[in-house]
């Protein structure tokens, strides 16, 4: 597998690892998903909001919207968890149609990223790629340990790189589009 291939797969399972969360979170008793918990953020609401931010500010710049350090600032926390979903699953799809789009040469292609006072510094898309899917385990993680605390069991989160996982997740990925 090739550096294109393997940002493609790592697009894919955020959009499968988001789906499984957010369904669980789909199920959380009233109260439970802004609830103070123990963590980074202080709630599953805030910290998928967080994501979601940063996934906007992420794709600003992969993108070369021009709207850098803005598009975090103009961003409108959702309150409700059905529409927070939809748009983390529209993001999600950028995030697919854009490594889908790479070509040889583009993951070493510098990007301005608008880092405010610190200035406009040019980053690889390679590695902008693999910060940010770092950023979404990782946040993600903090959210599947809060549901612990949660009348939801956490899903499971580690089932989508392997063939052999492929019976666990076979109807997930076609309703997702993510057959292979």
């Amino acid at each position: 597998m090739d550096l294109l291939s393997h940002n493609i797969r790592m697009a894919e399972n955020n959009r499968w690892s988001n789906d499984r969360l957010y369904r669980a979170v789909s199920a959380l008793q009233p109260g439970e998903f802004e609830a103070e918990r123990v963590s980074f953020f202080p709630s599953i609401k805030e910290t998928l909001n967080h994501i979601l931010a940063v996934d906007h500010l992420y794709l600003d710049f992969l993108e070369e919207a021009g709207i850098g350090a803005d598009a975090f600032d103009r961003f409108e926390a959702f309150d409700d968890q059905q529409l927070l979903a939809e748009a983390q699953s529209k993001s999600d799809e950028r995030l697919i149609a854009f490594c889908r789009s790479l070509g040889p040469g583009d993951l070493d292609r510098r990007v301005i990223t608008d880092r405010r006072e610190d200035g406009k510094i040019p980053e690889r898309i390679g590695d902008l790629l693999a910060h940010l899917f770092l950023h979404q385990i990782h946040h993600r993680g903090q959210v599947h340990a809060m549901l612990s605390g949660t009348s939801v069991k956490p899903p499971q989160l580690d089932e989508f790189l392997l063939d052999y996982d492929l019976k666990l997740r076979r109807e997930e990925m076609e309703r997702l589009g993510l057959a292979r």
